[in-house]
């Protein structure tokens, strides 16, 4: 035992699973992102690999969703260009407490801050181009030739996502939020029709979670795939734009505010024509819900980590209660997105 995760047992799991594992493995670091799995570089003296786990503890139904995440990238490796490739996945919770995935280790550049400070004009603008073709390429996924057709059930995506967030939000509800209640009920009176469209998601599509490579904009890697299912297409993009409405810096890692033009980064409806564009879409109506429900879900996600934190279940409890504090400012955006 490192004092992180048990090697003892940890080893012999690797070398009977892992092809080719170049163990042992001789430093393990843990990252600080990832409050909902728990993730960790394994060190060996051949090669790094990543580590994801499900934390410890009593856990919410199909919530740390590791199988999924695992399946859903062995599926897309190979085809796509931003999946890093998997190696195994571990339902075992003998091994090292829980179930857990090993991949690749990527080297990349992450940038918390939508900003990207250090960058030039168009090296943000190449990136943030480069996050709407990945996106696309996301949305656009053959699903039958990936064997994904039965990854989400059929149906009304957005009737069954406010269902399961809303669940979710009173599973884990600490104290009464007024706003919340409020944008549950909007979104229930607001639902918009079935269109038929039904893609890939991701389900939580955003820069902090892409590795770009080190000298250039090109995508490496689309990280923390819990969330995805299939379902509909908008509310990944209503994401990207949900994110974007809050105040810049390490803690919002929104735009608002921010001089866009003058950093060479696009508006929203710049990036949503972009993204419209490389899927031959023209426009999209009554776009104020998707972001709207962006918000509501989002809020009932931070709720949960909350919970967490206050049960001593999160990666990082006391970044866990922070994000916590977030969830009545999400609620009221997202009323506010809903009247756009």
């Amino acid at each position: 035992m490192d004092g992180l995760l048990d090697l003892a047992r940890l080893e012999p799991w690797m070398a009977a699973h892992v092809p080719g594992y170049a163990g042992p493995i001789t430093h393990v670091h843990k990252f600080d992102v990832g409050q909902s799995n728990p993730t960790f570089r394994l060190d060996t003296h051949g090669k790094r690999y990543v580590l994801r786990r499900k934390p410890p503890g009593v856990l919410l139904k199909s919530a740390h969703a590791v199988d999924r995440e695992f399946r859903v990238q062995s599926a897309l490796a190979g085809r796509v260009d931003f999946v890093t490739p998997m190696h195994a996945l571990c339902m075992d919770d003998d091994v090292i407490g829980s179930a857990f995935y090993v991949m690749d280790f990527v080297e990349g550049r992450s940038f918390v801050d939508p900003t990207m400070p250090g960058l030039t004009p168009d090296q943000r603008g190449a990136i943030l181009s480069e996050m709407a073709r990945v996106l696309a390429a996301i949305h656009d996924v053959d699903l039958d030739a990936s064997g994904l057709d039965d990854f989400g059930p059929p149906g009304n995506y957005y009737e069954r996502q406010l269902a399961r967030w809303v669940k979710q939000y009173r599973a884990t509800e600490t104290g009464t939020i007024a706003d919340m209640d409020r944008l549950i009920d909007w979104l229930s009176a607001n639902m918009p029709g079935d269109d038929g469209q039904r893609t890939l998601v991701h389900g939580d599509y955003r820069i902090d979670n892409m590795l770009f490579a080190p000298d250039g904009p090109q995508s490496r890697a689309v990280l923390d795939w819990e969330l995805s299912t299939i379902g509909h297409p908008y509310a990944d993009l209503a994401a990207v734009i949900m994110q974007w409405q809050l105040p810049p810096g390490t803690e919002g890692r929104g735009l608002a505010g921010v001089d866009r033009a003058a950093l060479g980064l696009p508006s929203d409806a710049e990036f949503v024509a972009d993204y419209c564009q490389r899927r031959g879409i023209n426009g999209i109506e009554n776009f104020g819900f998707y972001v709207a429900f962006a918000f509501f879900r989002m809020a009932a996600i931070l709720q949960g980590v909350k919970k967490r934190a206050l049960d001593g279940n999160a990666s990082n409890p006391e970044k866990g209660l922070k994000l916590g504090e977030f969830v009545p400012r999400f609620a009221e955006l997202g009323l506010e997105a809903g009247q756009a």
